[in-house]
């Protein structure tokens, strides 16, 4: 599907249209509930719950995150024909460290029990937090990953078109790797939050990577559907809020009580529901 992307439908760079992004929305959705269908048939109903849990818990994690990739682009100015690549890439990016962490994370619970009540602490910290915060900012000259590459390799003044890097006498970096560098960066502190909250469902690896997999890669074509309302959703961070804080309660009770994992989903969707349901009827008022 990847390359489908890439090499086919983007071979040439273009604005992505709304009417484009809600189909490529639409088609991802649809894989994944073909993939839950499968994960159902093949390793039986717990695991087929557990799947569908953790994909909608990724999925509205990642969709709070849209807000910090538009901040991200309007803050580089990037042309609109150029984002759907620099998201490209820093999706790819963002499946290989993902496996890494779930490995890691999969492997220290396992060998550590008590780690998951680290995790439950650290999800009701990020709730809190992300309840008490107003607004999405980032600043990207504050990120030291970037403040090191501009010090130690030159970068062009101005795009050079779909670029990573140019020859200019030796090899220079462009703004459009910049901007990649601070996505990549950006996605390791959601990590911190989402890979935790699914551990809290499941320790299937295999469940908890493919569910991730489907969200993020669902993720760059629900940015281009979303990008013009996201102002409208004024209390879905709210709901995420809420959400992090059930997950890690949940985790903190597991050594006393096992909530099943229906019970975490039809909880969490009645939050996202009531979250978007009361922003959009103050958008109405």
């Amino acid at each position: 599907m990847l390359g489908l992307d890439l090499g086919v439908f983007h071979r040439r760079p273009h604005r992505v249209s709304f009417r484009e992004a809600v189909f490529s929305s639409l088609l991802w959705i649809a894989l994944a509930g073909a993939f839950a269908g499968l994960v159902f048939w093949w390793q039986g109903r717990p695991a087929g719950l557990e799947f569908v849990t953790g994909y909608v818990i990724e999925l509205s994690l990642s969709i709070d995150n849209l807000f910090v990739f538009l901040v991200i682009f309007r803050y580089f100015q990037v042309p609109d024909q150029h984002q759907h690549k620099v998201l490209f890439w820093g999706i790819v990016g963002a499946l290989v460290m993902r496996g890494l962490f779930i490995l890691a994370g999969v492997g220290l619970i396992h060998r550590f029990h008590w780690i998951i009540y680290i995790f439950g602490v650290l999800l009701i910290y990020s709730g809190w937090k992300l309840l008490r915060e107003k607004d999405t900012t980032v600043d990207p000259d504050k990120n030291p990953v970037l403040r090191w590459f501009r010090r130690v390799v030159p970068v062009t003044e101005e795009y050079e078109g779909g670029s990573f890097f140019v020859n200019r006498g030796g090899l220079y970096a462009t703004p459009l790797f910049l901007v990649l560098l601070v996505v990549e960066t950006t996605d390791v502190l959601f990590a911190v939050d989402s890979i935790p909250a699914i551990l809290a469902i499941t320790l299937n690896a295999f469940i908890v990577y493919t569910s991730n997999v489907f969200a993020i890669l669902g993720l760059r074509s629900m940015y281009f559907a979303l990008a013009g309302m996201m102002e409208a959703f004024e209390y879905l961070s709210y709901g995420l809020a809420v959400v992090l804080m059930m997950i890690g309660a949940k985790m903190l009770l597991s050594g006393y009580y096992t909530v099943p994992t229906w019970w975490a989903l039809a909880a969490v969707l009645t939050v996202l529901a009531v979250s978007v349901g009361a922003s959009l009827r103050k958008q109405r008022q």
